[in-house]
């Protein structure tokens, strides 16, 4: 699986990304390659139980010295598995390592964010972010970024915690106009807020890359400065229809929107990532669930204000 993935690195802004194709069951399932470290056998770790743990989490695992926890990924979908799950999903995930037990991996998959199509409203779909068809199977893109506030509540803490501002700084912010593409609706939820109470009132939440860019193609025609139309973008990596590296590049692309500044926030930010959001002019890159940090970065791209450190 390592090798594999060495392989297919994607170019940059190409729209495209790679899925893991997992089953539970009967079921077909998929995962973003870039979340993934590795594919392990689920019979050579063995799992120690801890106590009042989450319910979906089986217990601890060690891999290469680092121990993790083992989400059960049948018991947290509520789905029926085999008697015997074969594999470990081994995951890094807002910058923490986490595996997921399932029945089978079976390959990888290159697709566009084109062809991910948005889950269909059958009833609670918090969990399932998009589907992908190939042929007659479908397979199920799930939200594990949920799946892991939820197991892990300091992920959801470092989301809606922020240091307060003075009130001319709260005041500065107010006026200032900001779009955000998030396609989890938690986190969109959680962040849209948390800009709010900081200050940042104007907030146009968008659910994918390519929503935000009708939005902001539709500004870039209107004859008022376009500084006063938008200020900053921020905005998620993975994404259905358009993915955060696509809509970064076509922002530089544009005549009217190449000054914008554009914030990476995703919880895909590791090595290989943040040297893809360079190449394409990105402002800034914070990974998720950093809150604080994200709003300092605003600051310093919108006012040139910038955060104090115990350096300083």
């Amino acid at each position: 699986m390592a090798e594999d993935k060495k392989g297919i690195l994607l170019e940059t802004g190409t729209n495209e990304f790679e899925i893991v194709e997992f089953g539970i069951g009967d079921v077909n399932y998929g995962i973003n390659v870039a979340k993934v470290r590795e594919v392990i056998t689920a019979a050579d770790f063995p799992v120690t139980e801890m106590p009042q743990a989450h319910p979906y989490i089986d217990g601890l695992f060690t891999l290469r010295g680092r121990s993790m926890p083992l989400v059960n990924l049948p018991r947290c979908l509520n789905v029926a598995g085999t008697d015997r799950a074969k594999n470990i999903i081994v995951t890094e995930i807002n910058a923490y390592y986490i595996g997921f037990l399932v029945d089978n991996v079976s390959r990888i998959h290159r697709v566009s964010w084109k062809d991910m199509e948005p889950a269909p409203e059958v009833g609670d779909q918090s969990r399932v972010v998009g589907i992908v068809k190939f042929g007659e199977k479908i397979v199920l893109l799930l939200d594990f970024e949920t799946i892991i506030a939820e197991v892990n509540p300091e992920i959801n803490a470092k989301l809606t915690t922020f240091e307060e501002a003075e009130a001319d700084l709260k005041e500065r912010r107010s006026k200032e106009h900001i779009v955000v593409a998030e396609d989890s609706p938690m986190l969109r939820d959680l962040l849209t807020t948390t800009l709010h109470e900081s200050g940042y009132n104007y907030v146009k939440p968008y659910a994918n890359g390519k929503e935000a860019w009708d939005y902001l193609e539709a500004l870039a025609k209107k004859e008022a400065p376009i500084e006063s139309l938008v200020r900053l973008v921020v905005t998620d990596i993975e994404m259905p229809q358009m993915d955060g590296h696509r809509l970064l590049k076509l922002i530089r692309e544009n005549e009217r929107l190449h000054d914008i500044p554009v914030v990476l926030f995703s919880s895909l930010i590791n090595e290989e990532m943040r040297r893809k959001g360079n190449e394409l002019g990105a402002n800034g890159q914070i990974a998720k669930p950093e809150i604080n940090q994200l709003i300092g970065l605003l600051d310093e791209l919108i006012f040139g204000v910038k955060k104090k450190t115990d350096d300083d």
